[in-house]
């Protein structure tokens, strides 16, 4: 489609879309924790709009699911600005280190130690939520960074409790959280108080972003990481940028579905997988053969992005042939009706549940934010900076540390996604927006590998009708290639259709439960729901502004 009715389409849609929204005065949002959730309504309440809400939700969310996100890691906020007609995704990606290299988690043998590219300061990128707080605050927010950090200032100095998600990660981590000082204040037994975090948000609540990169906060990360075994240098600080990019954009099924690009994979492989589907595959019936398209599918992308993907400002990677139907279509010129490809490779592992966080914000003018941060593994490095509070990710885990190495999600990769000094880890966060028969929907999730089918999950439901709470409540299956499983919650698959499938030589493994999606809706009529996955512990709210 060319760009200039591409953009006449995106005026048409989302204007009538804002106008609609502000004549209502309600909002929605649904994040991972009730506590995010009142923060964000806070501040829509008190006159913020969706970006600075945002700011808010994401903030809050380091306190009180500090094993998913924070000031220490990163990720992605796809974002409409409804004054300026204008979409977007700010890329708040980690960065390696400049000192890093190709080789620098191998052994003496030439293996992956896992120790040391998932525990310690050694295994975290750069971060890049600060700079994503002050580009929102600076290009599309109304209130100051002091507004809006104050919500998680106050939780961080107040404390939160330790409830039983929160008991049960602290426990699962307990031994790697032991080995560093200061990550002892996450051992917390009833109330978890975060003091030295508390005054990190005030620092940038009155400095600014500028605090964390450049300032007196800086030299005491660049000391405390080096002191640890870290390579981060104020240098690696100093030139952290944000990067605004374009989204990737789907057209299938009479849907425009708007998701993240390089470097992360998910936008892509939805164009693929969509693509590879074909735009009948909603209309046909629920069967073996319909199952199996999926997952063959499915396989096919996930092998292109363990050969092609990364990051795209270090290489050239060919998007526009990945994503083109013609590229489906030579794909898809093997795939067997009656038989499942093989993609056995030794040693694949199933791939773990990621301890990341979404995000999704609507506000009554018509602008919206969905966002997936995240610090990786659950609580990230395990590594917290002494005197800070700021809990280090372990995103270099997401590179090819040695192509064909499986990482923390049973992801291979190849030079593509290999370390190089500055260069972005590939990613499988999705924060994405789908419009389709006159209604809209903002969604995503973490789950690390799986993130990508769960919003696929998603999108296909919300096409055939769903809302928002039977898009979060849905069952799910997942395949990533390797391993050569089809993992499924339960009642996601009926035993004939597993039967069915096996006969077809799928392997299927029934697994626990996994993602944690948060969903926004308007429906045609210009009613908003929101919706929080009932895996998690979160919650969805609509409310109106008092005018």
């Amino acid at each position: 489609m060319p760009k200039s009715l591409r953009a006449l389409l995106w005026a048409l849609t989302l204007a009538c879309s804002a106008t609609q929204a502000d004549s209502s005065a309600e909002y929605a949002l649904a994040s991972a924790h009730p506590q995010a959730t009142e923060v964000g309504a806070q501040i829509l309440e008190a006159g913020g709009n969706a970006f600075d809400a945002a700011i808010a939700v994401s903030a809050s969310l380091g306190v009180v699911e500090p094993y998913s996100s924070g000031l220490g890691g990163g990720g992605f906020f796809l974002l409409y600005d409804a004054q300026r007609d204008h979409v977007t995704m700010l890329d708040a990606r980690e960065r390696a280190p400049l000192a890093a290299h190709h080789d620098m988690y191998l052994d003496t043998v030439g293996n992956v130690d896992r120790d040391r590219a998932l525990n310690g300061p050694l295994a975290a990128g750069i971060p890049g939520l600060a700079a994503a707080w002050e580009h929102l605050a600076e290009h599309y927010g109304r209130l100051p960074l002091a507004k809006t950090l104050e919500p998680a200032y106050r939780q961080a100095k107040q404390g939160i409790p330790v409830d039983n998600r929160l008991k049960q990660f602290i426990q699962h981590r307990r031994e790697t959280l032991q080995r560093y000082p200061a990550s002892t204040v996450f051992l917390a037994e009833s109330t978890l108080n975060q003091p030295d975090h508390a005054d990190t948000l005030g620092q940038l609540m009155t400095e600014g972003a500028g605090a964390f990169y450049e300032g007196a906060l800086a030299d005491v990360l660049i000391s405390g990481v080096r002191e640890a075994g870290g390579i981060w240098t104020h240098e690696d600080l100093q030139s952290y940028r944000i990067i605004e990019r374009d989204p990737i954009e789907i057209h299938w099924g009479g849907a425009h579905i708007i998701s993240t690009p390089l470097p992360s994979a998910t936008g892509i492989i939805l164009a693929q997988v969509l693509q590879m589907l074909g735009e009948d595959w909603l209309q046909e019936p629920d069967s073996i053969a319909h199952a199996h398209r999926l997952i063959e599918a499915l396989r096919r992308a996930y092998l292109d992005r363990a050969q092609y993907l990364g990051d795209p400002d270090h290489q050239d990677i060919p998007v526009d042939r990945l994503t083109s139907m013609e590229y489906a279509k030579e794909r898809m010129a093997d795939f067997n009706l009656e038989r499942a490809s093989d993609t056995m490779v030794p040693g694949a592992a199933a791939p773990k549940d990621g301890h990341t966080t979404h995000f999704s914000i609507l506000d009554a003018h018509g602008n919206w934010v969905s966002a997936t941060l995240s610090i990786n593994g659950l609580f990230g490095s395990a590594f917290v900076v002494p005197n800070t509070g700021i809990l280090l990710n372990n995103e270099m885990d997401d590179f090819s540390a040695k192509p064909g190495a499986l990482n923390l999600y049973g992801l291979i990769g190849s030079e593509a996604n290999a370390i190089a000094p500055g260069k972005r880890m590939l990613s499988s966060m999705g924060p994405t927006a789908v419009y389709a028969n006159g209604r809209m929907a903002l969604l995503g999730s973490p789950g690390g590998s799986r993130i990508t089918t769960t919003v696929l999950t998603g999108i296909l439901q919300f096409m055939q009708g769903a809302d928002a709470q039977t898009m979060v409540s849905t069952p799910r299956l997942h395949h990533q290639a390797v391993p050569n499983v089809v993992f499924a919650e339960p009642e996601a698959l009926t035993p004939s259709k597993i039967s069915g499938l096996e006969a077809l030589n799928h392997m299927i493994e029934t697994a626990n439960p996994w993602s944690n999606m948060q969903v926004v809706v308007r429906d045609s009529h210009n009613r908003l729901q929101a919706a929080s996955d009932p895996r998690g512990i979160g919650r969805g709210h609509v409310g109106t502004l008092q005018r």
